[in-house]
């Protein structure tokens, strides 16, 4: 079978097209004929061993994220049949309760091999069944950026009718999270440096909208939008270091920051003072778990909410795909399909 593999040595150039056996499932697994991918951010970093020991070990397949059909089961697997469209979890062993360090080293695409082959062989907790109304390539952006979204905003966040949430970014889990916000009933204020992708969250619902290159003091700027709670009730963090001082201005006394992403840079440079004073929540985000996904899947599919897709690329075009994420500009979700 075709598979994407780092091989060699760490690097972005070691990720070669290979060839590998075919798997078969033994009891308790099953397997699965890939269909379509989808890309993260974190798909850029694993090749360089960006997570150090966490990454794994060579030669490793890549990419968490993605959907297919299963094809063959293992002896005494009863929670999904041949013919039944799955994706795989991200965390293959966390089921369900709190993160610990082995829930946290069962992540595909490093340290497991990810779902860049033909044909990827997983024990039957570690996929979910995909809702009817999804397509392939809707479904294939799940396991991640959703799941992340979902997280921060229903599973720790626990967002109510009245409340307001400020979302960083037109990333992947930044729609996402826009879109599971406003199910929840939330006001929604979206923060971005183009002024054409907020024009598009706009017609996605978000409330609010701020240019924060025009605007580079953007948490004195939504004051207007939070005046009756003096601030954020959660804010979706995804900047990281230049954007954490503006967010502990920006939420509300008791609110929460969820921290998912570092794009800015991963230092702490901002007053530790506001954190007590304002008893402030930090809630790190880390994906999250296979019943967090399913109940993600039934909200969805209540709602028939549909992720914002982007770019396709063939199987073959890995590279090309990764390369179209790093420059950055895109709107939606990278897609590839097999």
């Amino acid at each position: 079978m075709r598979v994407f593999q780092i091989q060699g040595d760490w690097s972005f150039d070691n990720l070669e097209l290979a060839e590998r056996q075919a798997p078969s499932p033994e009891r308790n697994q099953v397997l699965i004929s890939m269909r379509v991918a989808s890309l993260n951010a974190r798909d850029l970093i694993v090749p360089e061993r960006g997570y150090g020991r966490a990454t794994g070990n060579l030669p490793l397949i890549p990419v968490s994220d993605g959907v297919g059909e299963i094809v063959e089961i293992g002896e005494d697997v009863t929670r999904v049949a041949v013919g039944d469209r799955v994706c795989p979890t991200y965390f293959q062993n966390w089921t369900s309760g709190a993160p610990s360090p082995a829930r946290f080293a069962s992540a595909l695409g490093g340290p497991l091999d990810g779902v860049m082959a033909d044909l990827v062989c997983l024990s039957e907790e570690g996929v979910v069944k995909v809702p009817e109304y999804l397509s392939d390539l809707e479904a294939a952006t799940l396991p991640c950026a959703a799941l992340t979204a979902w997280s921060a905003i229903s599973t720790h966040g626990q967002t109510q009718a009245s409340d307001r949430i400020l979302i960083q970014g037109t990333g992947g889990v930044a729609l996402f999270a826009l879109a599971f916000a406003k199910l929840h009933g939330a006001h929604v204020t979206v923060i971005s440096s183009s002024d054409d992708k907020l024009e598009q969250v706009r017609k996605m619902g978000a409330d609010a909208t701020i240019n924060y290159r025009e605007t580079p003091d953007w948490a004195r700027a939504s004051r207007e939008f939070t005046a009756s709670k003096g601030g954020y009730d959660n804010i979706i963090e995804l900047g990281g270091e230049a954007t954490l001082p503006l967010s502990l201005r920006a939420v509300r006394p008791g609110g929460t920051l969820s921290m998912i992403g570092v794009l800015s840079g991963l230092n702490l440079n901002a007053s530790l003072g506001p954190i007590v004073a304002r008893q402030l929540r930090l809630q790190g985000v880390t994906v999250g778990h296979r019943d967090g996904f399913e109940a993600m899947l039934a909200a969805m599919a209540q709602h028939q909410i549909h992720p914002v897709l982007g770019k396709e690329f063939a199987f073959e075009d890995l590279k090309p795909a990764m390369n179209h994420i790093r420059a950055g500009g895109g709107f939606g979700k990278t897609t590839i399909r097999f």
